[in-house]
């Protein structure tokens, strides 16, 4: 079957989760990969949303975390003062999937503003809970386009951390996770160096070359040595997230 970049983006995202997780899930690309997972391979990943859903089984793609499609297929709603205190701080999460503006080499996340911070020139939504999911879940997946707009030499403004600006901060650093582990984009996979924390691309999606790759990132990018392509997306894993696109459509269109 044909796809799009934007499918083999989210389809790759989707099979980053395993099945039996707990996963607390950003509104927007991580959303939709985290439900394809739930959808296809992953029946009892445990999705988790920042308003205190637990266990959300939406039919339809959420517009935000205040949707009222997570409350109502959830197996329960906590407060929000719960989830972060109990939930996040006390290592009940896996993996927080994430989406940005912004990425650098070592993984930090601008989701604040663009340009300088006295005067920008455009201001962001902010992190919402993405610091404390960034710091506390086990690990961090991450999602986004590639282009040299969102991955940048050194973000505007760390509203995330992921290694901090020399790769080291998290070094030391007790009751924390593992932070970063993997970035899918509608280009490639990448992965932290274990050493110095740099991003380093470990997959090429299918027909995309290095060339593109190092065209649309803002610094020298590093290649793997062993560098290998990225899976397909099966028949039925397009079936599922072009249903899960068209059924969300129609919803916030009014039409069912």
């Amino acid at each position: 079957m044909e796809y799009t970049s934007a499918e083999m983006m989210t389809v790759t995202a989707a099979k980053a989760l395993e099945n039996g997780m707990t996963c607390f899930v950003g509104i927007g690309l991580p959303s939709e990969a985290a439900n394809l997972a739930r959808l296809t391979h992953a029946p009892d990943v445990v999705l988790i949303y920042e308003s205190g859903t637990l266990q959300t089984k939406p039919d339809v793609l959420p517009l935000s975390i205040g949707d009222g499609e997570l409350c109502e297929s959830a197996l329960t709603t906590v407060s929000v003062p719960e989830m972060f205190r109990y939930w996040l701080q006390g290592g009940k999460i896996d993996v927080g999937f994430l989406g940005t503006a912004q990425i650098d080499r070592y993984c930090n996340l601008n989701t604040t503003l663009i340009g300088d911070y006295q005067a920008p020139k455009v201001r962001l939504p902010g992190g919402g809970g993405a610091p404390e999911i960034a710091t506390c879940a086990g690990e961090v997946f991450i999602t986004l386009k590639h282009s040299k707009r969102t991955f940048v030499d050194q973000v505007d403004f760390i509203t995330t951390l992921g290694f901090g600006r020399d790769g080291k901060a998290r070094d030391g650093v007790p009751n924390i996770g593992r932070g970063p582990t993997r970035v899918i984009t509608d280009l490639c996979v990448m992965k932290p160096d274990p050493e110095t924390r740099e991003l380093v691309v470990v997959s090429l999606h299918p027909g995309v070359t290095v060339e593109q790759v190092q065209d649309a990132t803002g610094w020298e990018i590093r290649f793997a040595e062993q560098l290998d392509t990225t899976p397909m997306p099966s028949a039925n894993e397009l079936d599922v997230l072009r249903d899960l696109k068209a059924r969300t459509e129609r919803k916030h269109a009014g039409e069912a």
